[in-house]
């Protein structure tokens, strides 16, 4: 998984694109709004659905075919992503959910990003210097 801020983080961890990044490396078609498909391996998706293949075999709407080697869609072109038969839905959800919730703890004890005693002893401090 890519280095991602809080806020794409945030956004995968509560929508279903985690299981577009659990296609990564995954031979699959997206299927975009001007009807036209690209079939290629996955290299990436972030939080916003933007998705970046390799290999890539071109439809457009007229059904004229062209190789690409790399092909990058944004998020608000595409309509459908084939998910691949051989992909257990469940368990890449929840392989990818366990991948944003390692990064967010960086330690044992569980350090989090959204510490609320850092918050609390700010405020205390903040109150003390008055």
């Amino acid at each position: 998984m890519a280095a991602q801020s809080i806020a794409e983080r945030t956004i995968s961890e509560n929508s279903l694109v985690v299981l577009l990044q659990g296609l990564q490396g995954q031979v699959t078609t997206v299927e975009l709004r001007d009807e036209s498909t690209a079939r290629g391996r996955v290299l990436n998706v972030d939080a916003f659905m933007n998705v970046r293949l390799e290999d890539v075999l071109y439809r457009d709407r007229r059904g004229n075919i062209s190789q690409m080697a790399d092909l990058f869609v944004t998020g608000r072109n595409v309509r459908y992503v084939h998910i691949p038969d051989h992909v257990d839905i469940a368990e890449t959800i929840q392989s990818q959910l366990e991948k944003i919730h390692r990064v967010r703890c960086f330690s044992e004890k569980g350090r989090k990003e959204y510490s609320k005693k850092k918050k609390i002893r700010w405020f205390i401090n903040r109150r003390s210097v008055r």
